[in-house]
């Protein structure tokens, strides 16, 4: 974990900001260990250099960025999965940018939002990128999540209220999320979380 560092909700750091820069300069120190990741951040980055700030508005199309976050409980090694009420899926905690270039305070804003956990802290840099395709059923339709991932650490056996936008909440391990989420990225996520907190 040397080359990570956590950072709390109050830090100044993760001030949100409207300048694309901020999103730039965390999408090139993402920690990527898969060579198909940096192809990902890269389209992304092409992405960022056509839209500018706009990109992190959620009504830009084709897509637009987001956050997310696998929350860990270092203590336990059990990652927080919500399945999610809109989608009826189990997924990580996270959500649109709304504006925000800060990405690493997108992710544990959403994550602090969606699962109702206080005192989480958020790893910095990222490990995992994503794009995805989505359709919440709204006026949207179907559009990219250009998701920025982070690790975002958990107090030893916190409980997670949740919010109303997932209908259930489970701590898992690996074979467990097997078994419940059916995108690749979730596991490829909690692998790279994992390798970033030194627990595999």
């Amino acid at each position: 974990m040397s080359d990570f560092r956590t950072l709390a909700a109050e830090d100044p750091q993760l001030r949100p900001t409207r300048d694309p820069h901020r999103s730039r300069s965390r999408l090139l120190e993402a920690t990527l260990d898969d060579p198909e990741r940096d192809i990902v951040r890269h389209e992304v980055l092409a992405h960022l250099e056509e839209h500018g700030a706009a990109l992190a508005d959620r009504t830009t199309m084709p897509g637009h960025l987001t956050g997310s976050a696998l929350v860990i409980d270092p203590s336990s090694g059990l990652v927080l999965v919500l399945l999610h009420a809109k989608l009826r899926r189990w997924l990580q905690p996270g959500g649109h940018a709304d504006g925000d270039h800060e990405l690493a305070g997108v992710a544990l804003r959403e994550a602090t939002e969606e699962s109702g956990i206080e005192g989480l802290e958020v790893l910095v840099p990222a490990v995992d990128v994503d794009i995805h395709r989505v359709d919440h059923g709204d006026a949207l339709g179907e559009h990219l999540h250009l998701d920025l991932r982070f690790v975002v650490v958990a107090p030893a056996g916190a409980n997670a209220p949740g919010n109303h936008e997932s209908i259930d909440r489970r701590w898992v391990g690996r074979s467990e999320l097997e078994g419940l989420a059916d995108d690749p990225g979730v596991l490829r996520l909690h692998d790279a979380g994992r390798r970033a907190l030194g627990l595999s």
